[in-house]
């Protein structure tokens, strides 16, 4: 199997793992962060771009550390 097809299989597993969580987190941790969360912090779209956002760093990390560093 060629390396670039290894990479878009590898991807696409991200992809489905993060879309997983995605509809986890929406379901279950931003109603629950909802109620705990002053008034102030309750809007909804905060929230998403904090998960957003550490799901992003959490996949870029996962992804850095499977590649490795390359010699050329």
């Amino acid at each position: 199997m060629s390396e670039r097809l290894k990479v878009f299989i590898i991807i696409a597993m991200f992809g489905f793992v993060a879309g997983v969580i995605a509809d986890l987190t929406a379901e279950y941790v931003i109603p629950a962060l909802l109620n705990i969360l002053p008034t102030f912090l309750q809007a909804r779209t905060l929230l998403s771009g904090i998960a957003g956002a550490l799901l992003t760093v959490a996949l870029v990390s996962v992804w850095a550390y499977i590649t490795g560093t390359q010699e050329f």
